[in-house]
């Protein structure tokens, strides 16, 4: 089964790391890897969080990084910033934009996992991007494994 994992690094770190996860080598570092999904469900992950924050329409396409890796992907900085605003968006009397997002990704159509879980990858990937924003020269990056 396949699995994608979201990190933050910079460009060499993310080449270095896809280098060492297409060998099947272990990697250390902060990263979180969700089994049986692709970048396609990261994507739908993108669009659900920009239009949560009410910033749908921008580009939250992953694109590839390098020619060396074509399993390497780097996330729009609209994306980066759409996830980190979960962790504090507030909306009037709408509830838990967070919680909200996690939910409707976790119903998208042969996602492996449930609400519940969901909530968890979301905050977790929320706080990735907020560490973007936080580091020099950083960007956040998927490297998805096929089936």
């Amino acid at each position: 089964m396949g699995f994608a994992e979201i990190f933050v690094a910079t460009h060499d770190e993310a080449l270095k790391r896809a280098a060492a996860l297409e060998k099947g080598s272990d990697v250390s570092g902060a990263a979180v890897r969700i089994p049986g999904i692709s970048d396609f469900e990261v994507e739908q992950l993108g669009d659900l969080a920009g239009t949560a924050v009410h910033a749908g329409g921008a580009d939250y396409e992953l694109s590839l990084v390098d020619v060396t890796s074509d399993a390497l992907l780097g996330v729009p900085e609209a994306m980066v910033r759409a996830l980190s605003e979960l962790l504090s968006y507030e909306t009037e009397g709408e509830g838990n934009v967070l919680d909200d997002v996690a939910e409707s990704w976790a119903a998208q159509e042969d996602m492996p996992f449930d609400a519940q879980q969901s909530r968890l990858y979301v905050q977790q990937l929320a706080a990735l991007a907020s560490d973007v924003e936080k580091a020099e020269r950083a960007g956040l990056y998927v490297w998805s494994a096929g089936e």
